[in-house]
């Protein structure tokens, strides 16, 4: 009897500006409900999702740990590519801070991913539908015609110009080509060439003027053919969540608690992989578990600041203190504008945000004026303000640095 093949996807969200008030990626979200396990030609599947990344080590890190899997990889970006407005033609996929004038040093640059990729063993695919602005077009087409936006890799999708507003629904192509990888093909074996997805998205949607689409390589055994009769040599995959919940894991799909079910308490089981050193795994759930908050109650409900201090919680747990300082002042500033300054959780969140802060090293300096700015909000701080203020300006160097 053969082994089960186990694989991996990782869906990349690139889009920047999302504490702004933007609402979440449409087409990000459409992939991540439309159940991404079942689109590999693999028996089982971890399932990773990236929203709102920030820093482009953190994305590194995830991408080398979806190479070491040794079944089929599927890539699914989303977002923005940029290029730095200065001195540099390189083209980045942009993060969740990144700017034209930061992207250098906050977005991806597209080199590490295409770079990282190549490392893997098994079966490789690119599904990339992002956009690209004015001043980054001329790169990426240049770099589209020349093959170094592949770089060697199975690469298809397509680029569009930024349009002059977000668009409230998942892109076209994206959803041409998540109806087409429904369809199958029934004539063919259980893996689905890529080919056949693309060609029907680029034909069946209405795609905006002056698209960019990319078809390079041959993938392999990546994509499940969902129209082919089902395997018999091998045992059935595990179970999958149902269609709305996206299923992120890092090393074991099993463990991982379902969205949809809503009377299981998921914190047990990511703490439990973040207090065993997983913190990758830990923190992919808790993203999933916040975009679902995010789709079910909205971006300012108690629920959607609830997993922004879990996720705060587990930075720190990793040792990343400036994430999760960042962090908690995004739950603290939620609760102020809902509760006030007189709620004892917004003030709890507040506090915590200031301790590892404190333990921010050289990255403290960056976050003082949002936290000052909290801190003033809410009375009879004047103490916690005044040692924020001694840090800014020099009088007293943060704990993390010394």
């Amino acid at each position: 009897m053969d082994q089960p093949t186990h694989g991996c996807v990782l869906l990349l969200d690139g889009t920047p500006d999302r504490r702004r008030g933007a609402l979440p990626n449409p087409t990000a979200h459409a992939i991540a409900g439309a159940n991404p396990r079942g689109f590999l030609a693999a028996a089982s599947a971890d399932v990773v999702q990236l929203p709102a990344m920030a820093g482009p080590q953190s994305v590194l890190a995830y991408l080398q740990d979806a190479v070491r899997v040794p079944g089929p990889l599927l890539i699914w970006i989303t977002g923005h590519l940029m290029v730095p407005a200065r001195r540099s033609t390189e083209l980045h996929l942009a993060l969740r801070e990144s700017t034209t004038a930061t992207v250098r040093y906050t977005g991806l640059p597209w080199e590490w991913l295409t770079r990282t990729l190549r490392e893997h063993t098994g079966p490789t695919l690119l599904l990339v539908d992002v956009e690209a602005d004015a001043h980054a077009w001329p790169h990426v087409t240049a770099a589209a015609h020349d093959g170094r936006l592949a770089d060697g890799l199975a690469l298809h999708g397509m680029i569009t110009p930024t349009p002059a507003k977000p668009s409230l629904e998942a892109g076209p192509y994206t959803r041409a080509f998540l109806t087409a990888l429904s369809v199958g093909n029934p004539a063919a074996g259980p893996a689905l060439d890529p080919a056949l997805p693309h060609q029907l998205a680029l034909t069946q949607a209405t795609l905006p003027e002056g698209f960019l689409a990319l078809a390079y390589g041959s993938a392999g055994p990546v994509l499940a053919n969902r129209a082919a009769p089902p395997r018999t040599t091998a045992p059935p995959a595990a179970p999958t969540a149902p269609a709305s919940a996206p299923v992120p894991t890092a090393s074991a799909p099993a463990a991982v608690p379902a969205p949809a079910r809503q009377e299981e308490d998921p914190l047990p089981g990511i703490l439990a992989a973040a207090h065993a050193g997983r913190h990758n795994e830990a923190a992919a759930m808790a993203a999933a578990w916040e975009q679902q908050a995010l789709r079910r109650h909205g971006p300012h409900s108690p629920e959607a600041c609830l997993w922004i201090e879990v996720r705060a919680d587990l930075a720190r747990l990793a040792g990343d203190h400036p994430r999760a300082a960042e962090l908690w002042l995004s739950a603290a500033s939620h609760r102020l504008d809902r509760g006030g300054p007189a709620d004892a959780e917004a003030l709890a969140a507040l506090k915590r945000a200031h301790y590892c802060w404190q333990h921010s090293g050289d990255r403290a300096a960056l976050l003082a004026p949002a936290l000052l700015a909290l801190w003033e909000r809410v009375p009879d701080s004047e103490e916690a303000a005044a040692d924020v203020r001694a840090r800014l300006t020099g009088e007293m160097p943060p704990v993390g640095s010394r």
